[in-house]
Formats: C-alpha cells, structure tokens, sequence
C-alpha cells in the first residue's frame, strides 16, 4: 500500500535526540480494512480500496452497504483507493495500520481541505501590496487594473476577490517523526493543510518512491 487515511488531531512540538525543538502534527491513523482489491486483469490497473473509520450503517446507501458486505467489512465512513507496491501481496479483509506502512524518519505527502475563510479580497487572498493610506488615494485595499483596454474584457484567471480557502492542498516533503501503534497516532514535522479533526491522505512522497525503485534496479543490475 502507498497510502492510508487519518484525521489531524492538531500540533505540538517534541524533542528529538539532540534537544531541539520539532514542531509536529499529531494525526490518528486508525487501522483500515481492505474493502477491495483491483487487478491489471480485471480493471485494468493495480490497487487496493481501503475502508476508514466505523459508523453506523445508516450513514451508508445502499451500493455502499452490500459493497462492504460482500467484503465482509464493517460499515465504514470513507472509502479510497491506493496502488500498491511491487511484490507486495494483499487481500480483501486485510489490515492496513500506520506502522505497518511507514518507517520514521520517511518522507511522507499528506493531502487535506484547506480552511475556508470564505469570501477575501485581493490583499488577502494573492498578497497584493495595496495602494497607499494618504495623499489623496482612494484605492487602499482594491484592485486596480483588470487587464488591457483593447482587449475589451477581463481575461480568464485574472485575479481578483473571490472565495478563498476550501480547496485540496497537497503538502509534500514532510518527514514522519515518530509513530506510536498502541495510540494508532503518527507525527510528522511541520502543518499539514485543514482544520483539527479533518479528514488526511498520508501517501509516501512519489519522487522518494521513485528514488528507491531506481536504486533497486540498479542493484539488481549490478548484481546480473
């Protein structure tokens, strides 16, 4: 598996080894069940589908439902896909925790929802400088100049005040910190994006996944 699903607890900071202070996010990875595994065969790709966090079967409709219970899973809120990595072998039914996936100090990528803030203006939102407090302005805080006169119109991606936040942002370059499987909590250096409570993806960082393919390639080469 490449990836799990958790929800931030929030931050704190811990001493490392030598004193210094790290400031972590605390993310509880509960253990996830496999609810279904897709083949090149079959679907034309290679992964697994896990099942994260308990609820009652009443938050589920019905294809949600008889899927789960085909897989003989506990009703489960979220549901994702990940691909699998080479050689390793996985079933429907088994269990996926944090420790099993990950090792400290391995870069991780966590996917979130950023915060909204809701509707923001253009100083907010894209850091623009503003005009200034005196001598007559009567700009401040507004944009100026929405684009070309000949143009005639305001050109697609132009940036103005809007809704701001409430996206997906990836974080990538984390690195995780400690992992305690009695607690199913992970820490990883630095924020990652969205509230306490919200809904993660932690996935291992693609271009160390793909570092360590090559490197085993090479070895294998080496020794051939």
């Amino acid at each position: 598996m490449k990836g799990i699903l958790g929800r931030k607890v929030g931050m704190t900071q811990i001493f490392d080894d030598e004193g210094k202070v790290v400031p972590v996010t605390v993310i509880a990875v509960e253990p996830s069940v496999i609810s279904q595994v897709k083949t090149v065969d079959n679907d034309g790709y290679s992964a697994a589908q896990i099942a994260f966090e308990e609820c009652n079967v009443n938050r589920l409709n019905r294809p949600e439902q008889g899927h789960l219970a085909s897989a003989g899973v506990q009703p489960r809120r979220y549901l994702k896909e990940y691909g699998i990595q080479d050689g390793a072998s996985v079933a429907v039914g088994d269990t996926v925790s944090a420790d099993t996936l990950f090792t400290v100090g391995e870069k991780v990528v966590v996917v979130g929802v950023s915060k909204g803030k809701g509707f923001a203006g253009v100083v907010k939102r894209f850091h623009f400088h503003g005009a200034d407090m005196t001598h007559g302005s009567m700009i401040h805080r507004k944009p100026q100049s929405g684009g070309a006169t000949d143009a005639a119109r305001t050109f697609k991606g132009t940036r103005k005040p809007g809704r701001m936040g409430n996206e997906q942002v990836s974080q990538q370059g984390l690195r995780v910190v400690r992992i305690d499987a009695e607690k199913n909590i992970i820490l990883v250096k630095g924020a990652v994006p969205g509230a306490n409570g919200g809904l993660l993806s932690i996935e291992k960082a693609r271009r160390a996944e793909k570092v360590r393919v090559r490197q085993e390639t090479q070895r294998s080469s080496k020794k051939k």
